[in-house]
């Protein structure tokens, strides 16, 4: 397990769009246009009846949904700007000739040897036969703890993760961390629900496992039966593990214990076999997140015969492996993974495959060349600038807050003071000299670069945090608060058009960029991070009273989400989207108030007909636009925190007494409810 899959649950991510850096064109003479997409706008439709419909209606008309993605929005068109510079980038590099730098040489041979399709083909799944040859040699339970110590290393998450993260109680410190895993459908109710789209679903999974298996060279008999197997022993995982929502708290995901504790609690699996394997440093403590899992895995792993585990671990090493196996393997994935789950019509093109598998192997080398191409001193400048006006407009919104005590408003103030900000990329990029690329070897490349991964997150355990590392590397279209850091990360591959341009006027670019950053900083005091303080540690630093009144309004937006329809047979989980949901309420509120601040002595003169009000709202429900498949929204509804866009939008507004004063809109219209929910 890689640390970010435990830190995904705290850092919450937001997202964005590209054409030119920002900040990267000289002002034009003229005045510009106000920045925003005018032929998007749905005439049609009042403001007032459905604000997402009016701001994307008739984009969504234009922008279909192309063949190699399950859904399309101004995310998804940032993202295929930054593969095309990407792109460049790494053809120009791949070219085996003098002059590359070691860098370049790294990500152009990565890139090659994963572009190498002939070659891959040609060698089939022999590049697998030694790890394949060890699961075929498993004879006892005992050895099991040394295969999967094996795998783990090599990108094959079976039966747990096993990492490092900083200790939620210290938060200077770094401890190593056991966490549930090893489930092929994206999450543990695909096992569990028994709804007619859920059977279907596992049927269809059922005949996948089954067909990689024959791929592999099983009989078709021989691979059924293992495929049922393999589905069996998987869902009794799923049955012990933790579901989403529970894992939101964090309190619920801190477990600290000795390996002494920990192999009281699974006595069949050998733990000094599996740290010795992974080459851990000493372990004096860690937080096994999920006790009951480890529990229910050691009853699992003892109830199951050999067969079944060998069956289960060939199974995941050939998933884990697939984007670098031959066409007739990634076919097949396709169908099932992309196909069934998301919608997808037709597989992604070979060098977009290859550009994602580079920036996830060798990311922050790759990011270097990005940010030299496409984000200047200038982008940072402009946008440490603006962090600044939200965190002034946050603290000026803790300050005045009707519902907070003084006691809890002062420890507020003070958690705010102390976020740090990341602003686009490193301070220092990651050294991968260590990781031998062989342009001729795709599967290998992977696999080293995984225990790269892998082996520097073991060695962190025991030490001091080092809080100048980031979770995403610089051309990532995200973005995220991280509670145990306290601090909020921009990489520069969201810092673009449409989030922010740098030719758009104020009132745009705060509904754009000053809302998404605005959701980070109130990542900080959600649902999930108001329960760690300003030094990164969970503790409870609000009085009863205050917590109290923070659950009754976060209740109040649960409550109105789960009110939603993702798609025609499942609801948005206000639950699990409440930490999303609270910071798209509060990050709007708080680039409205910077927007005020901004704007105070100056002409609020229309632009293209628009108050700059009004260009406000229009600029946050614009980078929501898209088109999402049926299956894409219901695998979304069921395991993402956030929420559709379109409820990001009309979810939001419809809160703001704001909007419907910028849009005239009257009482009990669709977006002006007789009851609003707010927390901050």
């Amino acid at each position: 397990m890689n640390a970010t899959k435990v830190i995904a649950l705290l850092a919450a991510a937001a997202a964005a769009t590209l054409p030119s850096a920002l900040g990267a064109a000289p002002p034009p003479a003229t005045p510009p246009p106000s920045g925003v997409d005018l032929a998007g706008i749905d005439t049609k439709t009042a403001p007032c009846d459905d604000f997402y419909q009016y701001v994307c209606g008739n984009w969504k008309l234009a922008h279909p949904i192309p063949a190699d993605r399950p859904s399309w929005g101004r995310f998804d068109e940032l993202q295929e700007r930054n593969l095309a510079i990407l792109h460049t980038i790494l053809e120009e590099d791949a070219v085996d000739a003098p002059g590359r730098n070691p860098i370049q040489r790294q990500i152009g041979d990565f890139y090659a040897a994963c572009m190498d399709e002939v070659g891959i083909e040609a060698k089939g799944i022999a590049p697998l036969k030694p790890m394949l040859d060890r699961i075929a040699g498993l004879a006892d339970r005992a050895a099991l703890a040394d295969l999967v110590a094996h795998l783990h290393p090599a990108g094959v998450s079976v039966l747990f993760g096993f990492s490092s993260l900083q200790d939620f109680k210290d938060a200077t410190q770094v401890l190593a961390i056991a966490d549930q895993g090893g489930l092929g459908l994206p999450d543990r109710d695909y096992y569990l629900k028994d709804d007619a789209k859920s059977v279907e679903q596992r049927k269809l999974y059922l005949a996948h496992v089954h067909n990689m298996l024959a791929l592999s060279g099983e009989p078709a008999d021989r691979a059924a039966a293992e495929a049922q197997a393999v589905l069996d022993f998987e869902t009794a995982l799923a049955k012990v593990s933790l579901d989403l929502v529970s894992r939101r708290n964090p309190q619920n995901l801190y477990h600290r214990m000795t390996p002494k504790d920990l192999q009281a609690l699974t006595p069949g699996f050998a733990w000094d076999r599996y740290f010795a394997g992974v080459s851990a440093p000493p372990i004096v403590a860690l937080n096994v997140t999920v006790p009951d899992y480890f529990r229910g895995l050691d009853a699992v792993i003892a109830k199951t015969d050999l067969g079944t585990l060998r069956a289960y671990l060939r199974w995941q090493l050939l998933h884990a492996s697939v984007g670098f196996l031959p066409k007739a393997f990634v076919d097949e994935n396709f169908s099932f993974y992309d196909k069934v789950l998301f919608g997808t019509k037709e597989l992604k093109p070979r060098w977009k495959r290859c550009v994602a598998a580079t920036n996830s192997g060798l990311g922050e080398a790759l990011g270097q060349a990005f940010v030299a191409k496409a984000f200047s001193q200038e982008s940072k400048a402009r946008t440490r600038a603006m962090v600044r006006e939200l965190e002034a407009a946050l603290k000026k919104d803790i300050e005045t807050l009707p519902w907070m005590t003084p006691m809890t408003r002062r420890a507020a103030v003070v958690k705010l003071a102390g976020v740090a900000n990341k602003i686009g990329y490193p301070d220092h990029f990651r050294d991968y000299s260590s990781i031998r690329v062989d342009r001729h070897d795709a599967l290998g490349d992977v696999a080293r670069a995984s225990r790269f991964e892998f082996e520097r997150q073991l060695k962190k355990i025991g030490k001091p945090v080092d809080r100048g590392e980031w979770g995403m590397t610089p051309p990532t279209v995200n973005a995220y608060y991280n509670p145990l850091m306290n601090d909020i990360n921009f990489p520069a591959g969201i810092l673009q058009p449409p989030f922010y341009t740098a030719t758009a006027d104020d009132a745009v670019n705060f509904g754009a960029i000053g809302a998404v950053i605005g959701h980070e900083l109130t990542h900080g005091f959600d649902d999930q991070g108001r329960k760690f303080a300003a030094n990164g540690n969970l503790e409870d630093w609000w009085t009863p009273e205050d917590a109290k009144e923070f659950e009754k309004r976060a209740s109040c937006v649960a409550d109105q989400y789960s009110g939603y329809t993702a798609v025609a047979d499942v609801k948005v989980n206000g639950r699990l989207t409440l930490g999303e949901n609270t910071a798209d309420n509060g990050g709007l509120r708080i680039a409205y108030i910077a927007l005020g601040d901004e704007m105070k002595g100056k002409p609020e003169a229309k632009v293209e007909g628009f108050t700059p009000e009004q260009r406000f709202f229009l600029g946050w429900g614009q980078i929501w636009c898209d088109n999402s498949s049926p299956e894409a929204l219901r695998l979304r509804a069921l395991t993402n925190p956030h929420s559709p866009g379109r409820y990001r939008v009309d979810g939001v507004v419809s809160n703001m007494p704001e909007f419907q004063q910028a849009f005239h809109c009257a009482a009990g219209a669709p977006m002006s409810p007789e009851n609003r929910c707010r927390v901050w």
